[in-house]
């Protein structure tokens, strides 16, 4: 089964609550990150929470262990279910992510490479190959890897064997949810619901994948 994961990526509260209620029930988790938090503050995770899905935190962590794990506290703290965070700062970082959210009962899930097309510049020639065996070592959850090149995320389940992908860029940045449902656990998607004019029929659209 893949689970579709909407990122609520909004600066609005009210608009993200709104938006929240009308795709909860074709979705199975909700993925905010920066730009709501900043907006609302952290406690919007608390009012998220009442539609009964797990939250994501995708702060990308990437820090000195001690910091690391001061955030990734914060965030299980405010009830979320995952973390997501970097995986170049080293294994130290990532550990301290990975143990925090493990204290909590939670996930934490490393970048091993991003969507968008500058990604290439820096998480090819193999970075990205050493990341996932970084989150073998860690026992972290699982990785984030692109929907938007299926071949590299094919590569990276190679290397992970049976840990959880969840898997951006479907919609608004032309990631191919039926070249992509097979390799992943999650698919998520952001711009193509919430910024719907109809979140609830969008979400619908993309809800035959959990099914896969």
């Amino acid at each position: 089964m893949t689970d579709l994961i909407l990122a609520l990526d909004v600066t609005n509260r009210d608009d993200a609550i709104l938006i929240a209620d009308k795709a909860a029930p074709y979705i199975d988790a909700i993925k905010i990150g920066y730009p709501l938090v900043l907006a609302a503050g952290l406690g919007i995770a608390d009012e998220l929470s009442a539609s009964g899905l797990p939250l994501i935190a995708d702060f990308k962590v990437a820090d000195i262990p001690n910091t690391s794990r001061l955030i990734a506290e914060e965030v299980f703290s405010h009830g979320f279910s995952g973390i997501i965070c970097h995986g170049f700062v080293g294994k130290d970082s990532v550990l301290a992510c990975v143990e925090t959210a493990h204290d909590h009962g939670g996930e934490c899930f490393v970048v091993t490479e991003m969507s968008h097309p500058g990604a290439t510049n820096f998480f090819h020639g193999g970075t990205a190959e050493r990341i996932a065996s970084l989150v073998c070592e860690t026992g972290a959850d699982g990785i984030i890897a692109p929907a938007t090149r299926p071949e590299r995320t094919q590569i990276l389940r190679t290397l992970i064997g049976t840990k959880k992908i969840l898997s951006p860029g479907v919609g608004a940045q032309g990631g191919d949810p039926e070249a992509i449902a097979g390799i992943v656990d999650g698919i998520i998607v952001g711009r193509a619901i919430y910024e719907s004019s109809d979140p609830a029929g969008a979400a619908r659209q993309f809800s035959h994948f959990r099914s896969r």
